[in-house]
């Protein structure tokens, strides 16, 4: 079974009691990371169980070479496997991953698990407070499932290195991070600030309406077909390839599929002194 990329709550509430369906809190905190998980034991989905940003969805390990690979490098893709075994995913199973932050560490999931071939996987529309909103209840119970049988099969999603960006034939980029870190202005979670030359910005809460969910896909699709004429030939980077996700699954929502993912992101680039760096405006 495959609902597409976004589910409501009153879609999910109807399946908490399928075995086929495997629930995930993705909540976290980049200033506190131990937030997330405090904030499932204090209520969650019932049946879901963590993920955590830090430990199940990043390897912060370097590269062989020793090379830092920004703040939230991917794991390898035989490691995250087991994680999805560890939550009892199998290949049939439909996945549904949310937060309670529009969607931004939700999507993160949604893309590693297409990243491993995995097709049905969706993020809940609008998070745990549409959850909430809609009546539905919370468990303070630790959830687990028998382990899984996932296997990984063709990759869905594209990702892209450092090197794939410099050079005449680099990609249209497109950075999540909001319009201050950018244009190099927010020291605090940049210290090296600024943005990779010719990239453009597309704020991911700007993917979002007032309530917190996804925009209609038409609106969606305008805004970025000014921005992304060929998704083929873009790339999605933020700080540290986590809110990028966001505005490869609101291009999915979009029907603009084929953008790719660069995963160390600002985080990795600015590391290394001898690659280019803007600031300013796009």
């Amino acid at each position: 079974m495959n609902i597409g990329p976004l589910v409501d709550a009153a879609t999910l509430a109807a399946h908490l009691g399928d075995p086929g369906w495997i629930v995930l809190d993705c909540r976290h905190d980049l200033a506190a990371p131990a937030a997330g998980r405090a904030a499932y034991e204090s209520g969650h989905i019932p049946g879901a169980q963590f993920a955590d940003l830090d430990r199940d969805l990043s390897d912060k390990s370097p590269a062989p070479d020793g090379a830092f690979r920004g703040r939230h490098p991917l794991p390898a893709k035989e490691a995250f496997v087991a994680t999805l075994r560890r939550w009892g995913v199998n290949p049939q199973s439909q996945v549904v991953a949310y937060d309670a932050h529009g969607g931004m560490y939700a999507a993160r999931v949604w893309w590693m698990l297409r990243w491993v071939g995995h097709e049905a996987v969706a993020v809940l529309d609008g998070g745990l407070p549409a959850w909430t909103a809609a009546g539905q209840a919370l468990s303070t119970e630790t959830a687990a499932r028998p382990p899984g049988q996932f296997m990984a099969r063709a990759s869905l999603a594209r990702s892209v290195a450092a090197a794939d960006l410099l050079g005449n034939a680099a990609p249209l980029i497109v950075d999540a991070r909001a319009p201050d870190r950018f244009r190099g202005e927010n020291e605090t979670l940049d210290p090296v600030g600024g943005h990779i030359p010719g990239a453009r910005n597309r704020f991911f809460k700007d993917n979002l309406d007032a309530s917190g969910r996804f925009k209609p896909a038409a609106e969606l699709r305008a805004a970025f077909s000014a921005l992304v004429p060929d998704p083929a030939r873009a790339v999605m980077q933020c700080g540290s390839g986590v809110s990028a996700c966001h505005n490869l699954l609101a291009l999915e929502v979009a029907g603009m599929p084929g953008a790719a993912l660069y995963p160390g992101s600002w985080s990795e680039w600015c590391a290394d002194p001898a690659r280019p760096v803007a600031t300013g405006p796009a």
